[in-house]
């Protein structure tokens, strides 16, 4: 565990979502410098065959102009966060799922997986009554896993940059990151 992760739990522990918490911008901050454009592109691309795709659903593709649409329908911000938070560990998991134990992707997956569980200590608080009704049948969508017939492949390393992209858009400005 790093230093400080404690503090940075208890604290997000006691704050609230409506507003980005000093905890949720560090964990933010973490998950920006392990998404840096060269570890997405040797993790997420060199690593893996080339052209290779999973299979996600057409749900858990969250882009910054799927972000645009949402603010222009007058969806709160930490409705978005929420959304984005549920799509992007989804994500996560989704490569997760087609990697063994062995592959040199593995750890770096796993310490994604660990930083969204941390920011899902934060988000387990908000309820989906408490967000906007589009927003809560998109996450119910991106969980039910049963939308068979609407999958698509997606490049690994393009799930990533999606994620990174739309995590800037709604944390950037708030939790005032120097631009990396």
């Amino acid at each position: 565990m790093q230093p400080g992760y404690a503090a940075v739990l208890c604290v997000m522990a006691v704050l609230g979502l409506e507003a980005a918490a000093p905890g949720e911008c560090e964990l933010t901050r973490l998950l920006q410098d392990k998404l840096q454009y060269e570890m997405r592109l040797r993790y997420m691309k060199h690593y893996f065959p080339i052209d290779y795709t999973v299979q996600v659903q057409y749900e858990e593709v969250l882009r910054p102009s799927n972000i645009t649409h949402l603010r222009n329908r007058t969806v709160s911000e930490a409705a978005l966060r929420y959304l984005w938070f549920h799509v992007s560990s989804q994500a996560v998991l989704r490569i997760r799922e087609v990697l063994p134990e062995k592959h040199p992707s593995w750890k770096y997956t796993q310490e994604l997986c660990q930083l969204f569980d941390a920011l899902g200590k934060e988000y387990s608080k908000y309820r989906q009554a408490d967000v906007e009704a589009v927003v809560a049948d998109l996450v119910k969508l991106v969980h039910s896993g049963g939308a068979e017939n609407r999958r698509k492949a997606v490049r690994p390393k393009a799930l990533l940059d999606n994620c990174l992209k739309v995590m800037r858009m709604l944390y950037g400005t708030r939790c005032q990151w120097e631009s990396t």
